[in-house]
């Protein structure tokens, strides 16, 4: 957790490059492809923030842990600043650390950041100098900080935390006394003040609800907070609203009812207005429509065009009159460019390249960037101006530059009533013109995302690992899928597993009349509603389908109703009714409704600790498929993951399970499912 001197860092990253230079040497001519084990060792750039004179640029690296090496979690996150006009990286902090929201102060002078460092009790902020030196703890409250922002002059702070938990409480539970009020005993997170050279307690201010984030104002001692009625997932994305209030007391001083989920915010420099990201009504599945709000009275107004087939991802003020917005429109990004007082506009390309698929757009000075994965790459820190191509400034994962991967493109069909689709393929690594290929379609979740044209290869994404071993790979983006506007991605409202999931069948169509995959082996695998997916695919469509491999899927679409975290947010986006609206409509689109259909291999898989879709689908779905009997499925569960695996060793085990069951079932002896035990394949260096 220490700082290394620079020479050092260089050194030991040399080494480490010929070594692994070397080791390809040595191992003949193999050809180096991507496998689950190397998947396990990616690294990402997650986020950045340039210098308040945008010279430098501060970034954070996700460094996955070694399974089998190291004690399993989930991934370290190093800081790393390099100069904006070109220059070599350095490490502030990096090894076994878990950096999170890196901020200038305003001066520029010192970064600062999140940890959880040393003797540290909860998420403590910490200040490290520019010129170097050991990072200082500059705030250590009661409870985690969750978020922060510096007053103007840099003397003060302030951050959102809950309160410490009540003594008597805390006493009675370490008596034994534990029991859970459900939905009840929560302790909302507060926004405080607190001094940043000078240091008396902090002050708690009485915000109304559950704030979740906070903005100092630029020029003034106001604050812009975000607040939910109270700490629940679900009003958290449906009924966030922003507040502006005063630093001193509170008091609110306008109130800003954004007409659907929030997105990205922000100040503009001279506090006149606020821009943000919205959905356009409560029905919207996703925020994607870019506003701007007085910051005296609240009122606030679209920007853009209602009819734009795109999504705003983020923003930033370029001037007190001007905003950049990173735009997705399909599976293509871009930096637009429009007026703060526009209303119905169109947004400009202003920076037509992104390198890939963009997300966190920065702006300080004459400095823009922003992070993109591409298809050869994974996410890395850009640069970028209009009119010039952007400027990848990171190489975090320079091994790969000697790995073959296969072609990937955009594909482009009709579903059967006409809807004009898109999805990515990935071509097989070693494609044969005339020859048929076995297909892993890979659905999204959601429904409310979409899959761009980048690096679409992770512990539970096929991409290129399926490709190095003969298969192609389809992601599609169905109807109701984000980046292509607000009627698209209300298409599959109120007719769950419909057309929506008819585009599935008919994207396979589409590859199998070009004469790439053969349709007696095409395998479907997804997360979320992914594996809501999937198992339709495999009850509803099985014939249509040789093998399913289901993670955190829906299987009941009534019970999931009852014990999600986020039923609002299935009602209002999704759904559009209750369940005792029609009962029996929402058996019928559920997979457990259909397994007598079930003849597809299928592979389940699921975190025991999941809040938004209940361990139990999984084991529903188990139940009905083991008592008919008519097809192989087995269920895997992961003890303390939720929603998706986040530690290490959970990750790689989902990987080579997926590979197992595909590999049996579409290109092996399929029958009997194969061992339950999995050869996890650790050297001694935790590698294969």
């Amino acid at each position: 957790m220490h700082l290394r001197p620079p020479a050092f860092r260089s050194l030991f990253a040399f080494r480490f490059v010929l070594a692994f230079a070397l080791a390809g040497a040595s191992a003949g001519a193999a050809e180096p492809v991507l496998t689950p084990h190397r998947v396990a060792e990616i690294r990402a750039v997650t986020a950045v923030a340039p210098s308040p004179d945008g010279a430098l640029l501060a970034y954070t690296v996700s460094v996955p842990r070694r399974p089998g090496d190291e004690e399993d979690g989930e991934p370290w996150a190093e800081l790393w600043v390099l100069p904006a006009a070109g220059g070599t990286p350095r490490a502030y902090v990096a090894g076994k650390v878990n950096v999170s929201l890196v901020r200038w102060l305003p001066d520029g002078r010192e970064l600062a950041f999140l940890a959880k460092r040393g003797d540290d009790k909860v998420r403590s902020l910490y200040l490290i100098p520019v010129g170097g030196g050991e990072a200082r703890r500059g705030l250590a409250p009661a409870a985690d900080i969750v978020d922060y922002s510096f007053a103007p002059d840099g003397k003060r702070v302030a951050f959102v935390a809950r309160e410490a938990e009540d003594e008597a409480v805390r006493k009675l539970r370490e008596k034994g006394f534990r029991a859970e009020v459900y939905e009840e005993d929560w302790r909302p997170q507060r926004v405080w003040v607190a001094g940043l050279r000078e240091k008396p307690a902090p002050v708690a201010l009485g915000v109304e609800g559950h704030v979740r984030a906070v903005r100092w104002s630029p020029v003034d001692d106001r604050l812009l907070v975000t607040v939910a009625p109270t700490p629940s997932v679900d009003h958290g994305m449906m009924q966030q609203r922003l507040r502006v209030i005063a630093a001193d007391t509170g008091a609110v001083s306008a109130r800003i009812e954004n007409p659907g989920k929030l997105g990205a915010f922000a100040w503009s420099p001279d506090a006149r207005r606020i821009a943000f990201i919205s959905g356009e009504d409560r029905h919207d599945p996703s925020a994607g429509r870019l506003m701007v709000a007085d910051a005296a009275t609240g009122a606030f107004r679209p920007v853009l065009a209602p009819a734009w087939q795109g999504d705003a991802g983020d923003l930033a003020w370029l001037d007190a009159g001007t905003l950049v917005v990173l735009a997705d429109e399909g599976v293509e990004s871009y930096v637009g460019r429009v007026g703060a007082d526009a209303s119905g506009a169109v947004l400009e390309r202003w920076v037509a390249r992104t390198g890939g698929v963009a997300s966190n757009l920065a702006v300080a000075g004459a400095t823009l960037a922003w992070i993109a994965h591409t298809p050869a790459h994974p996410a890395e820190l850009f640069t970028g101006s209009p009119g010039a191509n952007p400027h990848r400034r990171t190489d975090s994962n320079p091994w790969l530059a000697g790995f073959s991967l296969a072609r990937q493109e955009i594909v482009r069909h009709r579903a059967r009533d006409g809807l004009e689709l898109e999805g990515i393929l990935v071509r097989p690594l070693h494609e044969r013109a005339g020859q048929r290929h076995p297909l892993i379609l890979a659905v999204h979740g959601g429904p409310e995302a979409h899959v761009g044209n980048g690096w679409v290869t992770s512990y539970s994404n096929p991409g290129q690992v399926a490709a190095a071993r003969g298969f192609a790979v389809f992601y599609p983006n169905y109807r109701g899928s984000t980046g292509r506007g607000v009627a698209f991605s209300k298409l599959g409202q109120g007719d769950a597993a419909g057309k929506e999931f008819d585009d599935l069948v008919d994207a396979v169509d589409h590859l199998v009349a070009v004469g790439l995959v053969d349709a007696a082996k095409v395998g479907v695998t997804g997360g979320s509603y992914g594996g809501y997916a999937t198992a339709w695919c495999s009850t509803r469509f099985s014939e249509r389908f040789a093998a399913g491999v289901m993670m955190v899927g829906i299987s009941n679409k009534i019970s999931k109703v009852g014990t999600t975290d986020i039923p609002e947010e299935e009602f209002l986006v999704h759904a559009r009714k209750r369940p005792w609206d029609d009962w029996n409509f929402l058996l019928e689109r559920s997979p457990i409704r259909h397994t007598e259909n079930a003849r597809t291999p299928l592979l389940i898989l699921h975190g025991k600790d999941d809040p938004r879709v209940n361990v139990g689908q999984s084991r529903e779905l188990y139940r009905h498929l083991r008592m008919r009997g008519q097809a192989p499925v087995r269920l895997v569960l992961y003890p303390g993951e939720e929603h998706g695996n986040r530690k290490a060793a959970a990750r790689l085990d989902y990987s080579l399970r997926l590979f197992q069951w595909f590999e049996h079932y579409l290109t092996g002896p399929g029958g009997a499912p194969p061992p339950h035990a999995i050869d996890h394949g650790l050297s001694a260096s935790g590698r294969n």
